[in-house]
């Protein structure tokens, strides 16, 4: 639609965060291992790395930086690969689990069976064995093999994923190597410009370092065949390429800021534009991985968008800004708690476009200006069970409208 930026977010509201599922437009990337940025410790916790401030021999202080962060990171990324056993397949099937990565064949092993083969990255996450990589890089694994820096390579088990967040948690013997755990920083402190790096194997060449800054927060992004949206992703210049996908994307400090997790590029490879998942979320989910091997994301069931000039007129709204319910689920915590969906239709620009649904302007008395803000606060604030407050704008009122929230399925229907 021209001059419309006309994106529905199916927002089965709860978490978004997403899979770096295999689309023509939306490719896998990171992986990387980092280095001891600090005294290891049980959990990561945030710690500077010293910076050279003087040129000597030629080398700036930019450079000295880099040398020095590589050196300390590198021995806490991982190189990923995995195996996956596919019964009745033929011998040129790809391996399909790893968005953009490069078609890897089939090895037979006997009639009616054989194994296909995918990498990807991760780092080190605690000094239990824990390893934190993308949802997408270890799906279908039957074997999963963690490659250290220094050349030891350790089986893993899977102890927890999350399809929606594009998160997994593997788990090795912490006797089998020396583990150097990451270096958490905060996502949220993030601003524009700063300086992002990526460690990972990008096309299988281990520990490779990029540079860039972070050129954009906040982006709300549904990939793969994930129908939810994953909020507040870090988009990044620094070159993201098939095979970096659960990698970490580190700030000056060497701490990391996101998980390096998809790109938009139409030939699946770098163009200027990777986005990882915020640490901050990170942080959110693996513990429960970790204990559960699960984690559950509160869920509103609506699907909606922003609110555009059109509807304003079109509904002789007394607000500019909102989130427009287009549907509600049948069954679902909006469609108990009386939300309604559009009744009507408008034509803008040539196309009839839903509207006349309840418009929310505010959760909890937080104000909500689009279906981002509503997803970014569901996710980083609420659980299922509980109970929230919306502030809606009904024939031209605003009305108060509590609902209980519920589980996010799996699956929509």
């Amino acid at each position: 639609m021209k001059g419309k930026k006309w994106i529905a977010v199916l927002l089965v509201l709860g978490l978004a965060l997403l899979s770096c599922g295999g689309t023509t437009s939306l490719g896998s990337l990171l992986q990387g291992t980092p280095t001891p940025l600090a005294a290891p410790t049980a959990t990561p916790t945030e710690s500077a790395i010293t910076t050279a401030p003087s040129v000597q021999g030629g080398v700036t202080a930019e450079e000295e930086l880099l040398t020095a962060l590589y050196e300390r990171v590198s021995p806490s990324v991982v190189h990923i690969r995995v195996t996956q056993k596919v019964e009745g397949g033929t011998q040129t099937m790809p391996f399909p689990s790893l968005p953009g990565m490069p078609p890897m064949p089939g090895v037979p092993q006997s009639p009616g069976e054989f194994y296909r083969h995918g990498e990807g990255s991760g780092f080190v996450w605690d000094e239990a064995g824990h390893i934190v990589t993308n949802y997408h890089v270890i799906e279908g694994a039957s074997n999963v093999d963690v490659h250290f820096f220094d050349g030891t390579v350790v089986e893993a088990e899977i102890v927890g994923q999350d399809k929606q967040s594009d998160i997994a948690v593997l788990k090795v013997d912490p006797t089998a190597t020396e583990l150097h755990p990451v270096v958490l920083g905060d996502s949220d402190s993030l601003k524009v410009g700063q300086m992002a790096i990526a460690i990972g194997n990008p096309f299988g060449q281990t520990w490779t370092m990029t540079r860039g800054i972070i050129s954009a927060l906040g982006r709300t992004i549904r990939a793969g065949d994930n129908p939810f949206a994953i909020p507040e992703m870090i988009q990044t210049d620094a070159a993201i390429n098939p095979g970096n996908s659960g990698g970490p994307l580190l700030d000056s400090q060497g701490r990391v800021v996101g998980m390096n997790t998809m790109i938009l590029s139409r030939s699946g490879a770098s163009a200027g534009v990777g986005f990882a998942v915020p640490i901050n979320i990170v942080k959110q989910v693996v513990p429960e991985l970790i204990k559960s091997g699960e984690y559950a994301y509160p869920w509103l069931g609506i699907q909606g968008r922003d609110l555009w000039p059109d509807d304003v007129e079109a509904m002789d709204l007394p607000v500019h800004a909102g989130a427009l319910v287009v549907s509600v689920m049948q069954d679902s915590p909006a469609d108990k708690a009386g939300l309604r969906g559009s009744d009507r239709t408008i034509t803008v620009d040539g196309e009839e476009v839903r509207t006349g649904g309840d418009v929310i302007v505010a959760v909890d008395d937080e104000p909500v200006n689009g279906m981002d803000d509503l997803i970014t606060y569901l996710v980083r604030n609420t659980r299922p069970d509980q109970e929230i407050t919306l502030t809606v704008i009904r024939d031209g009122k605003e009305i108060s409208v509590p609902v209980t929230l519920g589980t996010r399925p799996q699956e929509l229907p």
